[in-house]
């Protein structure tokens, strides 16, 4: 196995094209509504698998019809799935999604499942098979975020497991308070702007880096969305990597996702930190094409080719 994500599923319904709600009680129309999979997890993990890692997922689903509609969609995608495990209790995590004419998303959320994920229901010896564990979608998880999460990643450095993490948005303001046991265990952390300002309370790039490397973090790559990335890591190498330009933007949901999942990529295959950020923001531009958080994913070969045809200047 090549990478085991750990983290959320969600079964998203997304309706396109939403520029302002109806007044209460009103009906208003839109272009279309439709079912994806997301959840920070289940995201990379498909994208990972098109892109073709041998990739398993660990999370937890509840016993409903989105559960049986995301354990499927997994299997399709050729993601391993034997780490999956079932709420009898809770519903499956789902959120209602709308998308306004310029791609932006708005998201309302129910924890469901995810909620009860606990380090208990990680399975070490799907860790032992791989060389690289992903966590992804700090937050969202109050089970399993700050100790529990950092008694894990402990685990995993010790069986020699290369960590990467990233988060979601904290709506409960935390932010730091919970993070901060699982820092020191963290290789590769990859938030995005919003949330690394949150959390070191800095503004500029450079000097957030510093906060999380103090804190024992070996790397650092901050995605500043439609600007690219920053990266920087515990040795001093740095670099600001632009965003690859996209003339329409249809759906930016789960452009993070894709972008982690492209530089994990990058760093199975031993690229450089350079090499990994670029492969990383044309995975995220294919991501924001396409309607869903994985629609616009496409091959290995293609998003290589996609960035040759843009060094070329095509």
């Amino acid at each position: 196995m090549d990478i085991v994500c750990i983290g959320i599923l969600v079964a998203d319904t997304i309706a396109h094209t939403v520029n302002h709600l109806p007044e209460r009680g009103k009906l208003q129309q839109v272009d279309i509504i439709e079912l994806f999979s997301g959840g920070c997890a289940a995201n990379a993990a498909i994208d990972m698998s098109k892109l073709g890692l041998k990739v398993s997922l660990i999370g937890k689903i509840g016993d409903d019809g989105f559960g049986y509609y995301i354990k499927n969609t997994l299997q399709k995608a050729n993601v391993d799935i034997t780490g999956l495990t079932i709420d009898k209790v809770n519903g499956t995590s789902a959120s209602i999604v709308t998308v306004d004419s310029s791609g932006e998303r708005t998201f309302l959320h129910y924890t469901g499942a995810n909620a009860s994920f606990t380090e208990e229901d990680i399975s070490y010896n799907l860790i032992q098979s791989t060389d690289m564990v992903f966590v992804a979608g700090s937050f969202l998880m109050p089970q399993f975020d700050g100790e529990p999460c950092a008694a894990f990643l402990k685990k995993a450095k010790a069986m020699c497991k290369y960590t990467a993490l990233d988060t979601a948005w904290d709506a409960t303001g935390r932010w730091m308070k919970v993070l901060k046991p699982c820092m020191e265990y963290i290789d590769l952390f990859m938030p995005s702007y919003e949330e690394a300002v949150n959390l070191s309370g800095k503004t500029d790039p450079k000097d957030i880096a510093d906060v999380f490397i103090e804190m024992g973090v070996k790397t650092v790559v901050i995605k500043l969305g439609s600007k690219g990335c920053f990266i920087n890591d515990i040795r001093g190498e740095k670099h600001i990597l632009p965003a690859f330009t996209q003339e329409k933007v249809v759906d930016t949901t789960g452009a993070g996702d894709a972008f982690c999942a492209g530089f994990l990529t990058g760093m199975s295959l031993g690229w450089s930190l350079q090499d990994c950020g670029v492969y990383a923001n044309a995975v995220g531009a294919h991501c924001v094409m396409a309607v869903g958080s994985t629609a616009g994913i496409t091959s290995f070969k293609e998003i290589s080719d996609f960035i040759k045809d843009k060094d070329r200047g095509m």
